[in-house]
Protein backbone atom coordinates (compact mmCIF):
# COMPACT_ATOMS: atom_id res chain seq x y z
CA UNK A 1 0.00 0.00 0.00
CA UNK A 2 1.46 3.51 -1.25
CA UNK A 3 2.11 5.22 2.36
CA UNK A 4 1.23 8.73 1.21
CA UNK A 5 -1.71 9.89 3.91
CA UNK A 6 -3.41 12.00 0.52
CA UNK A 7 -4.87 11.59 -2.42
CA UNK A 8 -4.58 15.14 -5.13
CA UNK A 9 -7.30 15.65 -7.36
CA UNK A 10 -7.35 17.96 -10.30
CA UNK A 11 -11.11 19.00 -11.76
CA UNK A 12 -10.91 21.21 -14.57
CA UNK A 13 -14.49 22.00 -15.26
CA UNK A 14 -16.04 24.11 -18.16
CA UNK A 15 -16.01 27.26 -15.95
CA UNK A 16 -13.78 26.34 -13.04
CA UNK A 17 -10.63 24.52 -11.87
CA UNK A 18 -10.50 22.66 -8.65
CA UNK A 19 -8.17 20.93 -6.60
CA UNK A 20 -9.50 18.67 -4.01
CA UNK A 21 -7.17 16.51 -1.11
CA UNK A 22 -8.75 13.42 -0.15
CA UNK A 23 -8.05 11.48 2.83
CA UNK A 24 -8.33 7.40 3.02
CA UNK A 25 -11.60 7.52 4.02
CA UNK A 26 -12.57 9.60 0.47
CA UNK A 27 -13.06 12.50 2.66
CA UNK A 28 -11.92 16.42 1.68
CA UNK A 29 -9.00 17.19 3.64
CA UNK A 30 -8.41 20.94 1.42
CA UNK A 31 -10.51 22.73 -1.13
CA UNK A 32 -9.51 25.26 -3.53
CA UNK A 33 -11.46 26.63 -6.82
CA UNK A 34 -11.46 29.65 -8.77
CA UNK A 35 -13.44 30.74 -11.99
CA UNK A 36 -11.79 31.21 -15.35
CA UNK A 37 -13.59 33.07 -18.69
CA UNK A 38 -15.29 31.81 -21.57
CA UNK A 39 -15.05 34.16 -24.48
CA UNK A 40 -18.39 33.79 -27.21
CA UNK A 41 -17.04 35.54 -30.32
CA UNK A 42 -20.01 35.06 -32.60
CA UNK A 43 -23.25 33.62 -32.18
CA UNK A 44 -22.81 29.77 -31.01
CA UNK A 45 -19.41 29.70 -30.50
CA UNK A 46 -17.57 29.50 -27.24
CA UNK A 47 -13.69 29.81 -26.47
CA UNK A 48 -11.32 30.01 -23.90
CA UNK A 49 -8.04 30.44 -22.81
CA UNK A 50 -5.75 27.64 -22.19
CA UNK A 51 -2.94 29.33 -20.67
CA UNK A 52 -5.72 30.68 -18.60
CA UNK A 53 -6.92 27.00 -17.22
CA UNK A 54 -3.87 25.92 -16.83
CA UNK A 55 -2.46 29.16 -14.54
CA UNK A 56 -5.78 28.50 -12.68
CA UNK A 57 -5.51 24.62 -12.69
CA UNK A 58 -1.85 25.49 -11.29
CA UNK A 59 -3.14 28.24 -8.38
CA UNK A 60 -5.95 26.18 -7.07
CA UNK A 61 -3.18 23.12 -6.94
CA UNK A 62 -0.82 24.88 -5.19
CA UNK A 63 -3.69 26.51 -2.98
CA UNK A 64 -5.34 23.08 -1.85
CA UNK A 65 -1.96 21.52 -1.37
CA UNK A 66 -0.17 24.13 1.09
CA UNK A 67 -0.80 22.97 3.99
CA UNK A 68 0.80 19.23 3.43
CA UNK A 69 4.18 18.48 1.79
CA UNK A 70 4.76 16.73 -1.29
CA UNK A 71 5.30 13.38 0.32
CA UNK A 72 2.51 13.30 1.85
CA UNK A 73 0.62 13.33 -1.67
CA UNK A 74 0.32 9.58 -2.86
CA UNK A 75 -0.55 10.90 -6.22
CA UNK A 76 -2.49 13.15 -8.90
CA UNK A 77 -5.58 12.70 -10.23
CA UNK A 78 -7.29 14.63 -12.99
CA UNK A 79 -10.88 14.94 -14.39
CA UNK A 80 -11.77 17.68 -16.41
CA UNK A 81 -14.57 19.32 -19.68
CA UNK A 82 -14.43 16.47 -22.42
CA UNK A 83 -14.46 17.34 -25.79
CA UNK A 84 -12.82 20.43 -25.74
CA UNK A 85 -9.85 20.75 -27.92
CA UNK A 86 -6.67 22.59 -27.28
CA UNK A 87 -3.56 22.89 -29.78
CA UNK A 88 -0.78 24.23 -28.69
CA UNK A 89 3.30 24.36 -30.21
CA UNK A 90 5.18 20.97 -29.48
CA UNK A 91 8.74 22.65 -29.11
CA UNK A 92 7.45 26.16 -27.16
CA UNK A 93 4.43 25.21 -25.46
CA UNK A 94 2.18 27.61 -26.44
CA UNK A 95 -1.27 27.43 -27.53
CA UNK A 96 -1.42 27.98 -31.20
CA UNK A 97 -5.66 29.36 -30.83
CA UNK A 98 -7.68 29.76 -28.41
CA UNK A 99 -9.40 26.31 -26.99
CA UNK A 100 -12.98 25.46 -28.49
CA UNK A 101 -14.94 24.54 -25.80
CA UNK A 102 -17.42 21.66 -26.01
CA UNK A 103 -20.24 23.89 -26.49
CA UNK A 104 -18.80 25.25 -29.58
CA UNK A 105 -20.95 25.13 -32.60
CA UNK A 106 -18.99 26.43 -35.22
CA UNK A 107 -18.63 23.35 -36.68
CA UNK A 108 -22.02 22.62 -37.63
CA UNK A 109 -21.59 23.41 -41.62
CA UNK A 110 -18.82 20.40 -41.49
CA UNK A 111 -21.02 17.56 -39.49
CA UNK A 112 -23.68 18.67 -41.95
CA UNK A 113 -21.72 17.84 -45.10
CA UNK A 114 -20.50 14.77 -43.44
CA UNK A 115 -24.09 13.70 -42.69
CA UNK A 116 -24.59 14.50 -46.61
CA UNK A 117 -21.71 12.24 -47.49
CA UNK A 118 -23.04 9.25 -45.60
CA UNK A 119 -20.58 8.87 -42.96
CA UNK A 120 -22.98 9.45 -39.86
CA UNK A 121 -23.37 5.79 -39.44
CA UNK A 122 -20.25 4.67 -39.85
CA UNK A 123 -18.29 7.24 -37.15
CA UNK A 124 -21.24 6.03 -34.87
CA UNK A 125 -20.56 2.22 -35.64
CA UNK A 126 -16.61 3.02 -35.40
CA UNK A 127 -17.10 5.82 -32.11
CA UNK A 128 -20.85 5.47 -30.60
CA UNK A 129 -21.20 8.81 -31.11
CA UNK A 130 -23.25 10.70 -33.33
CA UNK A 131 -21.99 13.07 -35.91
CA UNK A 132 -22.67 16.67 -34.32
CA UNK A 133 -20.38 19.87 -33.47
CA UNK A 134 -20.59 18.54 -29.53
CA UNK A 135 -17.30 16.29 -30.16
CA UNK A 136 -13.44 17.39 -30.79
CA UNK A 137 -13.26 15.92 -34.18
CA UNK A 138 -14.78 18.28 -36.39
CA UNK A 139 -12.95 21.33 -34.08
CA UNK A 140 -9.41 20.04 -34.90
CA UNK A 141 -10.97 19.60 -38.28
CA UNK A 142 -11.98 23.27 -38.02
CA UNK A 143 -8.60 24.34 -36.66
CA UNK A 144 -6.71 22.78 -39.66
CA UNK A 145 -8.83 23.98 -42.03
CA UNK A 146 -8.84 27.58 -40.61
CA UNK A 147 -5.44 28.72 -38.51
CA UNK A 148 -2.99 29.93 -40.77
CA UNK A 149 0.10 27.89 -41.01
CA UNK A 150 -1.35 24.92 -38.41
CA UNK A 151 -1.67 22.03 -40.61
CA UNK A 152 1.96 22.45 -41.71
CA UNK A 153 3.07 22.69 -38.57
CA UNK A 154 1.10 19.04 -37.45
CA UNK A 155 2.13 17.31 -40.38
CA UNK A 156 6.10 18.37 -39.56
CA UNK A 157 5.54 17.18 -36.15
CA UNK A 158 5.42 20.63 -34.49
CA UNK A 159 1.89 20.80 -33.40
CA UNK A 160 0.20 18.50 -30.92
CA UNK A 161 -3.32 18.24 -29.81
CA UNK A 162 -5.44 17.01 -27.07
CA UNK A 163 -8.72 17.31 -24.75
CA UNK A 164 -8.13 19.26 -21.89
CA UNK A 165 -6.60 16.68 -19.94
CA UNK A 166 -3.93 16.05 -22.06
CA UNK A 167 -3.20 19.62 -22.08
CA UNK A 168 -2.55 19.49 -17.88
CA UNK A 169 -0.57 16.37 -17.93
CA UNK A 170 1.80 18.30 -20.59
CA UNK A 171 1.90 21.40 -18.35
CA UNK A 172 2.66 19.29 -15.22
CA UNK A 173 5.35 17.14 -16.75
CA UNK A 174 6.75 20.02 -18.33
CA UNK A 175 6.25 18.69 -21.82
CA UNK A 176 7.66 15.32 -20.75
CA UNK A 177 4.38 13.31 -21.50
CA UNK A 178 1.58 13.77 -24.20
CA UNK A 179 -1.01 11.34 -23.13
CA UNK A 180 -5.05 10.94 -22.61
CA UNK A 181 -7.12 7.87 -21.44
CA UNK A 182 -9.71 5.72 -23.00
CA UNK A 183 -12.75 7.56 -21.61
CA UNK A 184 -11.57 11.05 -22.99
CA UNK A 185 -10.42 9.58 -26.44
CA UNK A 186 -13.96 7.55 -26.85
CA UNK A 187 -15.47 11.72 -26.58
CA UNK A 188 -13.25 12.95 -29.72
CA UNK A 189 -14.96 11.19 -32.16
CA UNK A 190 -11.56 9.89 -33.73
CA UNK A 191 -11.68 7.45 -31.38
CA UNK A 192 -12.33 3.47 -32.00
CA UNK A 193 -14.02 2.42 -28.82
CA UNK A 194 -13.93 -1.67 -30.76
CA UNK A 195 -10.35 -1.26 -31.42
CA UNK A 196 -9.05 0.83 -28.72
CA UNK A 197 -6.93 3.08 -31.11
CA UNK A 198 -7.44 6.35 -33.29
CA UNK A 199 -9.79 5.28 -35.95
CA UNK A 200 -7.44 5.92 -39.76
CA UNK A 201 -10.50 5.97 -41.82
CA UNK A 202 -11.89 8.68 -40.12
CA UNK A 203 -8.18 10.77 -39.27
CA UNK A 204 -7.62 10.52 -43.74
CA UNK A 205 -11.41 11.26 -43.83
CA UNK A 206 -11.28 14.34 -41.61
CA UNK A 207 -6.96 15.25 -43.14
CA UNK A 208 -6.22 14.87 -38.95
CA UNK A 209 -2.41 13.88 -39.00
CA UNK A 210 -2.04 10.87 -36.61
CA UNK A 211 1.08 12.33 -34.70
CA UNK A 212 -0.59 15.40 -32.97
CA UNK A 213 -2.58 13.28 -31.02
CA UNK A 214 -1.72 11.50 -27.62
CA UNK A 215 -0.78 8.78 -26.50
CA UNK A 216 -3.95 6.64 -25.49
CA UNK A 217 -3.89 5.16 -21.74
CA UNK A 218 -5.78 3.10 -19.34
CA UNK A 219 -7.26 5.39 -16.76
CA UNK A 220 -5.77 4.31 -13.64
CA UNK A 221 -2.02 3.62 -13.69
CA UNK A 222 1.37 6.13 -14.20
CA UNK A 223 0.78 8.78 -16.70
CA UNK A 224 4.16 10.87 -15.79
CA UNK A 225 5.27 13.14 -12.76
CA UNK A 226 5.23 16.32 -11.45
CA UNK A 227 7.47 18.08 -9.12
CA UNK A 228 5.38 21.23 -9.14
CA UNK A 229 4.43 20.65 -5.27
CA UNK A 230 8.61 19.61 -4.67
CA UNK A 231 9.42 21.76 -1.32
CA UNK A 232 11.94 23.43 -3.82
CA UNK A 233 8.17 25.25 -5.05
CA UNK A 234 6.49 25.79 -8.52
CA UNK A 235 9.31 25.60 -11.39
CA UNK A 236 11.45 23.10 -9.27
CA UNK A 237 11.44 21.02 -12.53
CA UNK A 238 9.44 17.96 -13.75
CA UNK A 239 10.90 14.54 -15.31
CA UNK A 240 9.31 12.15 -17.33
CA UNK A 241 10.21 8.14 -17.55
CA UNK A 242 13.65 8.75 -19.32
CA UNK A 243 14.87 11.13 -17.63
CA UNK A 244 14.15 9.53 -13.69
CA UNK A 245 15.76 6.04 -14.93
CA UNK A 246 18.98 8.24 -15.71
CA UNK A 247 18.96 9.54 -12.59
CA UNK A 248 18.19 6.53 -10.64
CA UNK A 249 21.13 4.97 -12.65
CA UNK A 250 23.87 7.87 -11.29
CA UNK A 251 22.24 7.37 -7.77
CA UNK A 252 22.91 3.29 -8.18
CA UNK A 253 26.19 3.64 -9.13
CA UNK A 254 27.22 6.16 -6.36
CA UNK A 255 26.04 3.98 -4.11
CA UNK A 256 28.03 1.12 -5.43
CA UNK A 257 31.00 3.17 -4.85
CA UNK A 258 29.98 4.07 -1.47
CA UNK A 259 30.04 0.17 -0.84
CA UNK A 260 33.34 -0.37 -2.43
CA UNK A 261 34.70 2.20 -0.28
CA UNK A 262 33.35 0.99 2.83
CA UNK A 263 34.16 -2.96 2.06
CA UNK A 264 37.95 -1.61 1.17
CA UNK A 265 38.07 -0.66 4.85
CA UNK A 266 36.23 -2.70 6.66
CA UNK A 267 39.23 -5.34 4.78
CA UNK A 268 42.00 -3.09 7.06
CA UNK A 269 39.97 -4.17 10.02
CA UNK A 270 39.86 -6.96 12.18
CA UNK A 271 37.68 -10.36 11.64
CA UNK A 272 34.98 -9.10 14.36
CA UNK A 273 34.97 -5.71 13.23
CA UNK A 274 34.67 -6.23 9.54
CA UNK A 275 31.43 -8.64 10.26
CA UNK A 276 30.14 -6.08 12.35
CA UNK A 277 30.51 -3.22 10.15
CA UNK A 278 30.03 -4.58 7.23
CA UNK A 279 26.32 -5.58 8.57
CA UNK A 280 25.76 -2.27 9.59
CA UNK A 281 27.46 -0.69 6.27
CA UNK A 282 24.57 -2.75 4.63
CA UNK A 283 21.71 -1.28 7.12
CA UNK A 284 23.08 1.93 5.53
CA UNK A 285 23.10 0.97 2.34
CA UNK A 286 19.32 0.17 2.49
CA UNK A 287 18.57 3.47 4.17
CA UNK A 288 20.72 5.49 1.61
CA UNK A 289 18.53 3.76 -1.32
CA UNK A 290 15.68 4.48 0.50
CA UNK A 291 16.37 8.01 0.32
CA UNK A 292 17.15 7.77 -3.21
CA UNK A 293 13.37 7.86 -3.50
CA UNK A 294 10.76 8.38 -6.88
CA UNK A 295 9.43 11.31 -4.99
CA UNK A 296 13.17 13.15 -4.82
CA UNK A 297 13.78 12.33 -8.75
CA UNK A 298 10.78 12.25 -10.16
CA UNK A 299 7.69 13.56 -8.28
CA UNK A 300 4.56 12.86 -7.35
CA UNK A 301 3.08 10.31 -9.90
CA UNK A 302 0.05 11.78 -11.80
CA UNK A 303 -1.76 7.93 -11.92
CA UNK A 304 -5.55 8.22 -12.61
CA UNK A 305 -7.59 10.32 -15.49
CA UNK A 306 -11.02 10.47 -16.80
CA UNK A 307 -13.39 12.71 -18.49
CA UNK A 308 -15.76 14.41 -15.91
CA UNK A 309 -19.00 12.24 -16.21
CA UNK A 310 -17.08 9.05 -16.53
CA UNK A 311 -14.97 9.73 -13.44
CA UNK A 312 -18.44 11.13 -11.69
CA UNK A 313 -19.94 7.46 -12.20
CA UNK A 314 -16.81 6.21 -11.12
CA UNK A 315 -16.88 8.54 -7.66
CA UNK A 316 -20.49 7.20 -7.17
CA UNK A 317 -19.65 3.76 -7.08
CA UNK A 318 -21.10 2.36 -10.03
CA UNK A 319 -19.02 -0.42 -10.69
CA UNK A 320 -21.30 -2.80 -12.08
CA UNK A 321 -23.71 -3.01 -14.91
CA UNK A 322 -26.87 -0.97 -14.93
CA UNK A 323 -26.15 1.44 -12.27
CA UNK A 324 -26.42 4.68 -13.44
CA UNK A 325 -25.92 8.37 -12.20
CA UNK A 326 -26.17 11.86 -13.25
CA UNK A 327 -24.24 14.50 -13.04
CA UNK A 328 -26.01 18.25 -12.81
CA UNK A 329 -23.23 20.71 -13.48
CA UNK A 330 -22.75 23.05 -16.70
CA UNK A 331 -24.56 20.61 -18.68
CA UNK A 332 -26.35 17.44 -17.71
CA UNK A 333 -25.00 13.99 -18.11
CA UNK A 334 -26.72 10.78 -17.19
CA UNK A 335 -24.32 7.57 -17.87
CA UNK A 336 -25.52 3.80 -16.84
CA UNK A 337 -22.20 1.23 -17.00
CA UNK A 338 -23.18 -1.68 -19.28
CA UNK A 339 -20.09 -3.79 -18.32
CA UNK A 340 -18.39 -4.75 -21.01
CA UNK A 341 -19.14 -5.01 -24.00
CA UNK A 342 -20.34 -1.58 -26.08
CA UNK A 343 -24.23 -1.21 -26.27
CA UNK A 344 -25.72 0.48 -29.93
CA UNK A 345 -28.06 2.96 -29.20
CA UNK A 346 -30.86 3.77 -32.05
CA UNK A 347 -32.54 6.38 -30.23
CA UNK A 348 -29.71 9.63 -29.60
CA UNK A 349 -27.50 8.33 -26.59
CA UNK A 350 -24.22 7.51 -26.91
CA UNK A 351 -21.92 4.47 -26.59
CA UNK A 352 -18.90 5.88 -24.73
CA UNK A 353 -16.13 4.11 -22.56
CA UNK A 354 -16.68 4.52 -18.72
CA UNK A 355 -12.99 3.58 -17.91
CA UNK A 356 -10.01 0.87 -18.51
CA UNK A 357 -8.82 -0.53 -15.25
CA UNK A 358 -6.13 -3.60 -14.86
CA UNK A 359 -6.67 -4.08 -18.63
CA UNK A 360 -10.47 -4.19 -18.49
CA UNK A 361 -12.41 -1.91 -20.32
CA UNK A 362 -16.05 -0.79 -19.13
CA UNK A 363 -18.35 1.14 -21.42
CA UNK A 364 -21.22 3.05 -20.50
CA UNK A 365 -24.71 4.56 -22.47
CA UNK A 366 -24.98 8.28 -22.02
CA UNK A 367 -27.40 10.99 -22.34
CA UNK A 368 -26.28 14.59 -22.61
CA UNK A 369 -27.78 17.90 -21.68
CA UNK A 370 -26.01 20.72 -22.86
CA UNK A 371 -27.86 23.86 -20.38
CA UNK A 372 -28.44 22.68 -16.85
CA UNK A 373 -26.32 24.52 -14.15
CA UNK A 374 -24.75 27.08 -17.15
CA UNK A 375 -29.28 28.32 -17.19
CA UNK A 376 -28.76 29.33 -13.46
CA UNK A 377 -25.27 31.35 -14.17
CA UNK A 378 -27.72 33.14 -16.92
CA UNK A 379 -30.48 34.20 -14.31
CA UNK A 380 -27.38 35.57 -12.64
CA UNK A 381 -25.17 37.15 -14.64
CA UNK A 382 -27.51 37.78 -18.03
CA UNK A 383 -30.76 38.97 -16.35
CA UNK A 384 -29.72 39.51 -13.46
CA UNK A 385 -32.58 38.07 -11.49
CA UNK A 386 -30.42 36.73 -8.94
CA UNK A 387 -26.98 37.92 -7.16
CA UNK A 388 -25.72 34.23 -6.38
CA UNK A 389 -27.06 30.84 -7.80
CA UNK A 390 -27.40 30.48 -3.91
CA UNK A 391 -30.20 32.42 -3.81
CA UNK A 392 -31.98 30.69 -6.96
CA UNK A 393 -33.42 28.14 -4.65
CA UNK A 394 -35.20 30.19 -2.57
CA UNK A 395 -36.56 32.18 -4.63
CA UNK A 396 -37.99 29.30 -7.15
CA UNK A 397 -39.52 28.33 -4.13
CA UNK A 398 -41.41 30.94 -3.02
CA UNK A 399 -43.81 29.98 -5.27
CA UNK A 400 -45.63 26.78 -5.87
CA UNK A 401 -45.49 26.21 -9.83
CA UNK A 402 -44.28 28.23 -13.27
CA UNK A 403 -47.74 29.67 -13.59
CA UNK A 404 -47.71 27.12 -16.87
CA UNK A 405 -43.88 28.81 -18.17
CA UNK A 406 -41.79 26.99 -19.76
CA UNK A 407 -37.57 28.01 -20.58
CA UNK A 408 -36.52 25.75 -23.22
CA UNK A 409 -32.44 26.66 -22.18
CA UNK A 410 -31.30 25.77 -25.83
CA UNK A 411 -28.36 28.27 -25.94
CA UNK A 412 -26.04 25.88 -27.90
CA UNK A 413 -28.31 23.73 -29.56
CA UNK A 414 -30.45 20.97 -27.94
CA UNK A 415 -28.87 17.45 -27.10
CA UNK A 416 -30.67 14.01 -26.09
CA UNK A 417 -32.42 12.84 -27.64
CA UNK A 418 -32.78 15.72 -29.91
CA UNK A 419 -29.53 16.10 -31.30
CA UNK A 420 -30.64 19.33 -32.76
CA UNK A 421 -27.28 22.08 -33.14
CA UNK A 422 -29.83 24.67 -34.90
CA UNK A 423 -32.26 24.93 -31.78
CA UNK A 424 -32.16 28.00 -29.94
CA UNK A 425 -33.60 29.21 -25.83
CA UNK A 426 -37.19 30.44 -25.73
CA UNK A 427 -39.60 31.05 -23.38
CA UNK A 428 -43.55 30.07 -23.16
CA UNK A 429 -46.62 30.44 -21.42
CA UNK A 430 -45.65 34.36 -20.20
CA UNK A 431 -48.48 35.81 -19.16
CA UNK A 432 -49.37 39.16 -17.14
CA UNK A 433 -48.87 37.64 -13.58
CA UNK A 434 -45.55 35.90 -14.40
CA UNK A 435 -42.87 37.53 -11.83
CA UNK A 436 -39.15 37.22 -11.65
CA UNK A 437 -39.96 33.83 -8.99
CA UNK A 438 -41.78 31.87 -11.83
CA UNK A 439 -39.05 32.65 -14.62
CA UNK A 440 -36.63 31.40 -11.87
CA UNK A 441 -38.64 27.99 -11.15
CA UNK A 442 -39.70 27.36 -14.47
CA UNK A 443 -34.99 27.80 -15.73
CA UNK A 444 -34.49 25.49 -12.19
CA UNK A 445 -37.43 23.24 -13.73
CA UNK A 446 -35.97 22.89 -17.12
CA UNK A 447 -33.13 20.93 -15.66
CA UNK A 448 -35.22 18.42 -14.61
CA UNK A 449 -37.49 18.22 -17.68
CA UNK A 450 -34.34 17.85 -19.94
CA UNK A 451 -33.19 14.89 -17.20
CA UNK A 452 -36.57 13.16 -17.97
CA UNK A 453 -36.50 13.41 -21.30
CA UNK A 454 -32.98 11.22 -21.04
CA UNK A 455 -34.08 8.80 -19.06
CA UNK A 456 -37.32 7.89 -21.21
CA UNK A 457 -34.73 7.52 -24.12
CA UNK A 458 -32.70 5.11 -21.98
CA UNK A 459 -36.24 2.93 -20.60
CA UNK A 460 -37.41 3.00 -24.53
CA UNK A 461 -33.81 1.45 -25.61
CA UNK A 462 -33.27 -0.67 -22.97
CA UNK A 463 -36.61 -1.61 -21.73
CA UNK A 464 -35.60 -1.27 -18.38
CA UNK A 465 -36.57 1.45 -16.19
CA UNK A 466 -34.50 2.99 -13.36
CA UNK A 467 -35.83 2.15 -8.91
CA UNK A 468 -33.27 4.77 -8.03
CA UNK A 469 -31.33 7.80 -9.49
CA UNK A 470 -27.57 8.97 -8.14
CA UNK A 471 -27.67 11.89 -8.52
CA UNK A 472 -24.26 14.59 -8.03
CA UNK A 473 -22.55 18.02 -9.34
CA UNK A 474 -23.19 21.29 -7.71
CA UNK A 475 -26.62 21.86 -8.56
CA UNK A 476 -27.95 18.59 -6.37
CA UNK A 477 -27.66 20.65 -3.37
CA UNK A 478 -30.52 22.53 -4.59
CA UNK A 479 -33.11 20.33 -2.80
CA UNK A 480 -36.28 21.95 -4.21
CA UNK A 481 -34.32 20.95 -7.98
CA UNK A 482 -34.20 17.62 -6.60
CA UNK A 483 -37.73 17.32 -4.88
CA UNK A 484 -39.42 18.17 -8.10
CA UNK A 485 -36.74 15.48 -10.33
CA UNK A 486 -38.23 13.04 -8.32
CA UNK A 487 -41.68 13.69 -8.85
CA UNK A 488 -40.97 14.61 -12.03
CA UNK A 489 -39.37 10.93 -12.86
CA UNK A 490 -41.48 8.95 -10.44
CA UNK A 491 -38.21 7.29 -9.39
CA UNK A 492 -36.53 8.40 -5.76
CA UNK A 493 -33.43 10.40 -6.42
CA UNK A 494 -30.32 9.44 -3.97
CA UNK A 495 -27.80 12.50 -3.12
CA UNK A 496 -24.90 11.11 -1.69
CA UNK A 497 -22.91 13.21 1.22
CA UNK A 498 -19.86 13.98 -1.05
CA UNK A 499 -21.25 15.80 -3.98
CA UNK A 500 -17.81 16.11 -5.30
CA UNK A 501 -18.11 12.82 -7.00
CA UNK A 502 -16.30 13.92 -10.51
CA UNK A 503 -13.47 14.71 -8.57
CA UNK A 504 -13.36 11.66 -6.23
CA UNK A 505 -13.58 9.42 -9.06
CA UNK A 506 -10.20 10.82 -10.39
CA UNK A 507 -9.20 10.50 -6.70
CA UNK A 508 -10.34 6.60 -6.67
CA UNK A 509 -8.77 6.14 -9.62
CA UNK A 510 -5.19 7.84 -8.99
CA UNK A 511 -5.62 5.90 -5.76
CA UNK A 512 -5.96 2.91 -7.50
CA UNK A 513 -3.16 3.17 -9.57
CA UNK A 514 -0.75 3.46 -6.86
CA UNK A 515 -2.06 1.19 -4.56
CA UNK A 516 -3.62 3.74 -1.56
CA UNK A 517 -6.64 2.03 -2.00
CA UNK A 518 -7.10 -2.06 -2.60
CA UNK A 519 -9.45 -2.33 -4.89
CA UNK A 520 -13.47 -0.97 -5.89
CA UNK A 521 -14.90 -3.17 -2.72
CA UNK A 522 -12.91 -1.08 -0.45
CA UNK A 523 -14.02 2.20 -3.10
CA UNK A 524 -17.39 0.89 -2.43
CA UNK A 525 -17.69 0.91 1.69
CA UNK A 526 -17.00 4.58 1.28
CA UNK A 527 -19.88 6.04 -0.54
CA UNK A 528 -22.52 7.78 2.04
CA UNK A 529 -25.88 8.57 1.82
CA UNK A 530 -27.08 12.07 2.28
CA UNK A 531 -30.57 12.02 1.56
CA UNK A 532 -33.35 10.10 -0.60
CA UNK A 533 -35.92 12.41 -2.24
CA UNK A 534 -38.80 10.22 -2.53
CA UNK A 535 -41.82 10.94 -5.50
CA UNK A 536 -45.03 13.00 -3.70
CA UNK A 537 -46.83 13.46 -7.17
CA UNK A 538 -49.27 11.31 -8.89
CA UNK A 539 -48.83 10.32 -12.72
CA UNK A 540 -51.84 12.71 -13.95
CA UNK A 541 -49.53 15.62 -12.52
CA UNK A 542 -46.56 14.04 -14.15
CA UNK A 543 -47.91 13.44 -17.72
CA UNK A 544 -49.71 17.23 -17.28
CA UNK A 545 -46.20 19.37 -17.17
CA UNK A 546 -44.29 17.10 -19.13
CA UNK A 547 -46.99 16.94 -21.41
CA UNK A 548 -46.10 20.73 -21.26
CA UNK A 549 -42.91 20.95 -21.35
CA UNK A 550 -43.12 18.59 -24.92
CA UNK A 551 -44.84 21.38 -26.41
CA UNK A 552 -42.73 24.01 -25.67
CA UNK A 553 -39.63 22.01 -27.24
CA UNK A 554 -41.33 21.54 -30.06
CA UNK A 555 -41.78 24.89 -31.26
CA UNK A 556 -37.82 24.45 -31.55
CA UNK A 557 -37.78 21.01 -33.71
Amino acid sequence: MEKGEYILALDEGTTSCRAILFDRQGRVAAFAQQEFASVFPQAGWVEQDADEIWRTQLAVMQEAASGVSADQISAIGITNQRETLVVWDAETGEPLHPAIVWQCRRTSAICESLKAEGWEAEVRARTGLVLDPYFSGTKLKWLLDEVPGLRAKAEAGRALAGTIDTWLIWKLTEGAVHATDVSNASRTMLFNIHSLAWDEEILVKLGIPAAMLPEVKQSSGIFGYTRLLDADGAGAGVVGEADSAAELDKADNAAKFERAVKADKADNEDKADKADKADKADKADKADNAEIDDRTLRGIPIAGVAGDQQAALFGQGCFESGMAKNTYGTGCFLLTNTGEAPVASEKGLLTTIAWQLNGRTTYALEGSVFTAGSVIQWLRDGLGLIAHASESEALADSVADTLGVYVVPAFTGLGTPYWNAEARGMITGLTRGVTSAHLVRAALESIAYQTADVLGTVAAESGLRLKELRVDGGAVANSMLMQFQADLLGVSVIRPVMLETTALGAAFLAGLGVGFWSGTDELRALWELDRTFVPERDEAWRAGVYGGWQKAVGYQL
